[in-house]
């Protein structure tokens, strides 16, 4: 073995066996919820209405009631409705020509696969909604009836814009979020297959604008910590892996501005990785209800990874941002700790 590859190989044990001393806390400590502050339930990639979205979606209410909590918002990180909302009728396997009927604000779904899966009972709180790529794939022009939900009256879906920002905690927030799309055009927009732009996706003029906002935003006075959400990871061990076109947009802002947290989905996963010399920590939670995929890109060493159904909680107090995977049996399967000044410390 060379010099080289010796140093590599000692960093990687080096760095895996620190994680795992780090996860080694008392399983009591762990468990304990605050009360105080804020507190939010993130999912991705849920939106099936099959038995697994009803399975994590029951989780979280149990979870909710074990330890007393109304939630202060659900993040709803993208993939928000899977497969065609009412697709074309099938006789003996073939579909009947015709069209089907189309996805709008009065669709069964958003009674059946949102409201009663999450029902006002266990979440009187905000849902806070960013965008996906069935949400853009599936239906037809599937993300402006998301928006167009969103102006409904009384309805806890929200989601002003493609791209908004929201501050928590009163008269001094607390936390900073900030909502992106992540459906750029090379993202979202490129077949993979012949390369062409042929698929729904943001168009160019809406990516300008969203970027251009994103600087603003982030230059403007925050709240002590700030979480930016969208639905594609800009890094990921997962089967996706990273998606390098929001590397280069979003990664420099992120850096540049001390942005504690990125959160999304895509990779139907539970992740938590930290980048060497980077401020940003990056959460996925992309086990909302949609089949599970193996972390197919181990790349680097990273706190945790599994592919596992679940849901994340998240408490923000005075001095700490806390993020938590649980499991669909309610189990705490990882939690670390974000300090202001950018310190992680895992359990």
């Amino acid at each position: 073995m060379n010099t080289v590859s010796r140093r590599r190989a000692l960093k990687t044990l080096f760095c895996s066996s620190a994680v795992m001393a780090l996860n080694l806390l008392p399983r009591r400590t762990l468990a304990e919820v605050a009360k105080s502050g804020l507190n939010f339930l993130a999912i991705g990639d849920f939106g099936t209405g099959a038995t697994d979205q009803k399975a994590v979606a029951k989780a979280m209410q149990d979870f909710a009631v074990k330890n007393n909590l109304k939630p202060d918002a659900l993040l709803l990180i993208g993939d928000n409705f899977y497969g065609a909302t009412n697709p074309m009728p099938k006789v003996k396997g073939k579909s009947v020509p015709g069209e089907s009927a189309p996805f709008t604000v009065e669709s069964k779904r958003w009674q059946t696969d949102i409201e009663a899966m999450y029902p006002q009972s266990a979440f009187p709180c905000p849902q806070y909604v960013v965008l996906g790529n069935h949400d853009y794939h599936d239906n037809k022009a599937g993300e402006r009836t998301q928006l167009a939900y969103a102006k409904q009256a009384d309805v806890r879906w929200k989601m002003p814009n493609k791209w908004y920002r929201v501050d928590l905690g009163g008269g001094q927030p607390l936390l900073t979020l900030i909502f992106l799309d992540s459906n750029l055009r090379d993202v979202s927009g490129k077949d993979q297959k012949t390369g062409k732009y042929t698929r729904a996706s943001m168009t160019v003029e809406e990516e300008k604008a969203q970027l251009e906002w994103l600087k603003v935003e982030l230059a403007k006075p925050r709240a002590p910590f700030t979480i930016v959400v969208g639905h594609h990871p800009i890094y990921s061990n997962g089967d996706h892996g990273d998606t390098k076109p929001i590397i280069a947009q979003w990664k420099p802002l992120l850096q540049k501005h001390h942005v504690h947290a990125y959160l999304c989905g895509h990779d139907h996963d539970l992740q938590h990785l930290e980048m060497d010399g980077k401020f940003t920590s990056h959460i996925l939670s992309g086990g909302g209800g949609a089949k599970t995929r193996k972390l197919e890109h181990p790349e680097r060493t990273m706190p945790y990874g599994k592919d596992v159904h679940g849901f994340t909680h998240i408490s923000v107090q005075s001095d700490a941002l806390i993020f938590a995977h649980h499991g669909v049996d309610g189990a705490l399967l990882h939690r670390f700790t974000k300090r202001v000044d950018g310190k992680v410390e895992i359990g």
